[in-house]
C-alpha cells in the first residue's frame, strides 16, 4: 500500500516544528518554521520541502523499518489532531 497523507492545510504542524527535532534549523526560535507563509498557511519551498515534512517521502526515508505504513499515517493523524485539540484549547482559554 502506498500510504498518501490527508492534509486540511490548517499549518498547526508548521507552527509547531520545535516539536520535530529534525527540522531544528528551520525554527525561527518560537517554533514556527521560516517557511511558512503566515498569510496564507502554505509553505512557501513546498516543492522542495525537507523530506520529514512529506509524509510519504519521510516514511520511506527515516521511518519505514520502524513502522507499518498503516501505523506511521495513523501516527501522523493522531499527532495532528492532538495539535489541533492543543489549539482549540488555548483559544478556550482566551475567551
Amino acid at each position: 500500500m502506498a500510504i498518501k497523507f490527508k492534509c486540511d492545510c490548517c499549518g498547526l504542524c508548521c507552527r509547531h516544528i520545535n516539536r520535530v527535532p529534525y527540522l531544528k534549523e528551520f525554527d525561527t526560535g518560537n517554533g514556527v518554521c521560516k517557511y511558512l507563509d503566515l498569510d496564507t498557511n502554505r509553505c512557501r519551498i513546498y516543492k522542495n520541502r525537507p523530506d520529514i515534512c512529506n509524509v510519504e517521502v519521510g516514511y520511506k526515508k527515516f521511518f519505514a523499518d520502524k513502522y507499518t505504513e498503516e501505523e506511521y499515517l495513523r501516527m501522523n493523524y493522531e499527532a495532528c489532531a492532538q495539535l489541533k485539540r492543543e489549539y482549540k484549547e488555548s483559544l478556550d482559554d482566551k475567551s
